[in-house]
């Protein structure tokens, strides 16, 4: 089975990208739903409660991410601390949760399956992919994307503070999915892309 890496920076279309290749019989491995599904173990909502307090749990008993975010996303040296702590604890879940979809994905007769996980090489997670898919879009475009989902530009400033640059991806990406313009257009390279790796 055949595994396909997608990164990109923020708002980049990284889901859209995931989505199409799923239509064309590419099951989805989610990085940020493993990562939720992770912050709703126990043990890791013990340790993060035990290291930043009340303040990281809802009313109903689980992690609020929103208040995590606010801990681990930014410039400070604080800040970076706290994010590399969360790693420490969640990468290694979401990586056991990721081999363990991908096994029952090979185990159905699946071709190729899709792995979307925002932190891809700081993880070190795309040493399992076959294939790294760089979704792109120009910064500016990206923003305009984050802001109609509600973000401000300094949410969006610190997400991809915390991700690797455009460039390291570009140097490492095996494929390079331009998606500056339209739907068509992406789902046009997508399938081109699909064509040529079912037939290799």
């Amino acid at each position: 089975m055949v595994v396909i890496g997608i990164v990109g920076g923020v708002a980049s279309g990284k889901s859209l990208v995931a989505e199409y290749l799923q239509t064309l019989g590419a099951p989805l491995l989610d990085g940020d739903k493993t990562g939720h599904e992770v912050l709703r173990e126990p043990a890791v909502r013990a340790a993060l409660q035990q290291r930043w307090g009340e303040g990281v749990v809802n009313a109903e008993g689980e992690i609020d991410r929103s208040a995590v975010a606010r801990l681990v996303f930014g410039e400070e040296a604080e800040k970076r601390e706290n994010l590399n702590y969360l790693e420490s604890i969640t990468h290694p879940r979401i990586g056991e949760r990721l081999r363990q979809q991908a096994k029952k994905f090979a185990a159905n007769g699946a071709p190729a399956v899709v792995l979307d996980a925002p932190v891809m090489f700081k993880a070190g997670w795309d040493k399992i992919c076959d294939f790294i898919v760089l979704v792109d879009a120009p910064r500016a475009l990206r923003l305009e994307r984050a802001q109609a989902r509600g973000w401000s530009s300094d949410d969006f400033a610190a997400r991809e503070a915390a991700q690797e640059s455009i460039a390291f991806e570009r140097e490492r990406a095996d494929v390079i999915i331009d998606n500056s313009g339209s739907v068509k257009h992406t789902r046009e390279q997508l399938e081109h892309f699909w064509r040529k790796l079912r037939n290799a």
